[in-house]
């Protein structure tokens, strides 16, 4: 167990001490390499029962995740990436390196050499010939106490304020392997994103992070001072305008996965620094980008779960295709008793403060944003299971093709799942007055006080004017998925370093 903060004081200074008595026997407190030949796994498998006493000769390396001294012997067990292996460490086989091993603590790291052998109780272990001090740890890991109940490992405190946790992720690594789980479970389903797209000859891309304009998305950008140019910049909020610049280039699949970042509130699905995929194909539409998604996230469920239905927290969630399909209109009309096709400003929102939005809050809103607080407060939190949301209103989606059957309506989805928004496509729009009357309509948006709107790119618009062919785009959250995945609540729980206040004291 880890030592209360009134000791810590204490325990750093007791392993400085060490630290120094291991300098004074002209060994290295902080080493430089160690020639391993087996991690831990590889050195567990390496064992054969027929091989009696006379097991192979390994040299494994790892953190003491647990110390038992018993005067002239000692048993250690040894963590890695891969697992752990105990080691048995006796005097009269260590020599003069007995003298380091009465100066190791919990969270060193160590080198050990020697032949494996299994043990009276039958765990398979090095028996040490040679011990090699890697690297002194000078303050002790917030562990907890280890108990088995059950014949499963039970940890009674240590690190489990979620605050300390974010802020100090790398201890949070050290005493978690179900943390470290997470992060491995993130890499698998980024690379098998990677994988669907390569093989449907989409090129990977890189668009910048710094833009003289922000654009793609409705959201409050960071901005920042660029002195050689003396001109501000902004870190951008979605990568789409870049990609599509790209389809005028003559590229007809890309897309990228990157980091956006938008200057807005933080809850248990928002960080203002976040992962989006997102992806551009020629000569499709919205319908083509369905398809691809639906394929896209029911294949990146299966291979990192080995199933398409999930249990979360006593809910069972559905991946198999189809996913359901609703209208966004209509399920609002369904709820809230308003058709926002065709409703006057005035009665959307009366229908908000219905929910308990206070009516100062909704006289704020206006236009797309009045329309997508209506769907956020009527019908979002009740989705579910997958679920495509479609035909999103115009004056939402600025950057949309009209819908072919209603020109008061864009051709859009989401996909919404347990109520959160995972991806959003369009059939792109690509021409170009169009354009400009909508970046227009964003414009007088924003004069009216809706800080969230897509402002005018005089440089997007003529692109356009160049050409670009019809196509789908599509942008997933790549952080939201990832909490499914694995299994946790909270978008910090998925992020290695999530945006934290300034700790204090």
């Amino acid at each position: 167990m880890s030592a209360p903060p009134e000791n810590q004081g204490y325990v750093e200074a007791h392993r400085r001490a060490k630290r120094d008595a291991i300098a004074a026997l002209g060994i290295l407190p902080f080493a430089y390499r160690f020639d391993r030949s087996h991690t831990t796994a590889e050195a567990l498998a390496a064992w054969d029962d027929a091989m009696g006493e006379g097991g192979p000769e390994v040299a494994v390396a790892g953190r003491i995740v647990s110390l038992r001294s018993q005067g002239k012997t000692a048993f250690v067990h040894l963590e890695d990436a891969t697992g752990r292996i105990q080691a048995y460490l006796r005097r009269d086989a260590l020599e003069a390196n007995w003298a380091l091993v009465e100066l190791l603590d919990l969270d060193d790291h160590i080198g050990v050499t020697g032949a494996l052998f299994r043990t009276r109780t039958g765990e398979i272990t090095v028996r040490a010939t040679g011990i090699v001090m890697l690297s002194k740890s000078l303050r002790a890991l917030p562990r907890g106490k280890t108990q088995m109940v059950d014949g499963r490992e039970v940890v009674h405190g240590g690190l489990v304020d979620p605050e300390v946790r974010y802020r100090q992720r790398y201890a949070d690594l050290a005493v978690r392997p179900d943390v470290r789980q997470v992060f491995r479970v993130r890499a698998r389903a980024l690379a098998w994103m990677r994988r669907f797209l390569d093989e449907r000859g989409f090129l990977e891309v890189e668009t910048p992070v710094l833009q003289p304009l922000y654009g793609g998305a409705a959201a409050r950008p960071f901005v920042t001072h660029h002195n050689a140019l003396d001109m501000p910049l902004y870190l951008r909020i979605a990568d789409e305008l870049y990609l599509k610049r790209l389809l005028v280039g003559g590229f007809e699949r890309v897309y990228e996965i990157g980091h956006d970042f938008r200057n807005e509130g933080m809850d248990r699905t928002h960080n203002p620094e976040f992962t989006m995929l997102e992806l551009y194909q020629a000569y499709t539409d919205y319908h083509g980008m369905l398809e691809l998604c639906e394929a896209l996230v029911s294949g990146v469920v299966l291979e990192t779960t080995g199933a398409t239905t999930l249990e979360r927290d006593g809910q069972a969630y559905n991946f198999a295709p189809p996913f359901a399909r609703i209208r966004f209109a209509d399920a609002i009309l369904e709820r809230a008793g308003v058709d926002v096709r065709s409703a006057d400003e005035a009665s959307m929102r009366a229908a908000l403060t219905r929910t308990g939005v206070p009516a100062d809050d909704a006289t704020a809103l206006s236009g797309g944003a009045l329309q997508d607080a209506l769907f956020k407060a009527y019908v979002e939190e009740s989705l579910i299971q997958p679920t495509f949301v479609m035909d999103h209103p115009k004056a939402l989606s600025p950057l949309a093709k009209t819908h072919r059957s209603d020109p008061r309506l864009v051709e859009r989805f989401e996909l919404v799942v347990n109520g959160t928004e995972w991806a959003n496509a369009f059939s792109e729009l690509n021409d170009p007055d169009d354009q400009r009357a909508r970046f227009e309509d964003q414009v007088r948006q924003r004069d009216s006080g809706n800080d969230e709107t897509q402002p005018y790119d005089h440089d997007y618009i003529r692109a356009l004017e160049y050409g670009m062919p019809p196509a789908g785009g599509l942008g997933l959250g790549v952080d939201r998925v990832v909490m499914m995945l694995a299994g946790v609540a909270s978008i910090r729980d998925v992020i290695l370093f999530p945006a934290m206040r300034p700790e204090t004291g």
